[in-house]
């Protein structure tokens, strides 16, 4: 045996890894879902955010729209106030083009 002791070498059965208590791994599993609500609540501040810059634009471009439309308004009542004008002296003229088609001899 002297022969095979020196040629042979033993080797060792791998060692089992204790077995979990099942307090770590209910703490183990605590820690996943913590680490995931943690990334929830990062990804919901994100969105959140980006919502809030949306809303900032869409109030900067309805206060756009309203000026837009202050002024269009504006236009209007100058060109009402245009075509009332004009209205009011082509009443006047097809009253006197009548008087002299009227005084006219026939």
């Amino acid at each position: 045996m002297s022969v095979l002791s020196a040629s042979a070498r033993i080797i060792p059965f791998p060692a089992r890894a204790p077995a979990e208590n099942p307090a770590d791994r209910q703490a183990a599993r605590l820690a996943r879902a913590l680490a995931a609500l943690d990334a929830a609540v990062t990804d919901q501040r994100a969105a959140i955010a980006a919502w809030r810059d949306s809303l900032a634009a869409l109030r900067d471009s309805t206060a756009g729209l309203g000026t837009s439309v202050a002024r269009y308004h504006a236009s209007l009542q100058a060109l009402d106030a245009d075509v009332t004008a004009l209205n009011g002296q082509a009443r006047a003229l097809e009253r006197w083009a009548d008087d002299v088609l009227a005084g006219a001899p026939g």
